[in-house]
């Protein structure tokens, strides 16, 4: 009989034995099947390091992991406003969302963002704003079943290997008690 497979979702503050490692694998799996949050072939694993390590360094910036068995396999980050955008201080985003290929299935990606989005709760955040590649039809399909709202497109949103690609652009209420149309509470 096969046993289930054990997922979870952490807040990583700092790196354990292996973990970084995990992480570029992962990442790097991710790129190469089309989910590269902004790569569009794999670094070069030192350049991918520094940019996991960095990520730990700023401080506007939280680093969520998904393990599968333990082994990280995917992450998301909650993006805060830097302490001068006094207009957007209600507003985080949800970024450098992905699961690896071998992890899909298991219900990583939905973790991820419930827990991102948790987090941004937590800290008081009123909305929660991400954006995605129209062809991330799985990623679309999650976000849109959680309740984000798509604003925008872009028709030019990216381009990966010579092909432009399209964009979309979601919020999501994260205070029920916000104003819907759009003006200012009164």
């Amino acid at each position: 009989m096969m046993q289930k497979a054990t997922t979870a979702v952490e807040v990583v503050e700092e790196f354990r034995r292996g973990d970084l490692y995990d992480l570029c694998d992962a990442a790097d799996a991710a790129i190469v099947d089309g989910g590269g949050f902004g790569w569009v072939d794999p670094p070069p694993r030192d350049v991918m390091e520094r940019y996991w390590r960095g990520v730990l360094a700023v401080p506007e910036r939280t680093l969520f992991v998904g393990r599968l068995d333990g082994v990280i396999a995917g992450s998301a980050q909650l993006v805060r406003p830097t302490r001068n955008n006094e207009a957007q201080h209600f507003a985080a985003g949800l970024t450098t969302a992905f699961v690896a290929p071998w992890a899909r299935g298991h219900g990583l990606a939905r973790m991820l963002t419930l827990a991102v989005e948790g987090r941004a709760r937590q800290e008081g955040f009123k909305v929660l704003n991400l954006d995605v590649r129209d062809t991330q039809k799985a990623a679309i399909a999650l976000y849109e079943s959680l309740g984000y709202k798509r604003w925008g497109s872009h028709p030019r949103y990216a381009m990966a290997h010579g092909r432009v690609f399209a964009g979309f652009y979601y919020y999501k209420d994260l205070d029920e008690t916000a104003p819907r149309d759009g003006g200012e509470e009164r």
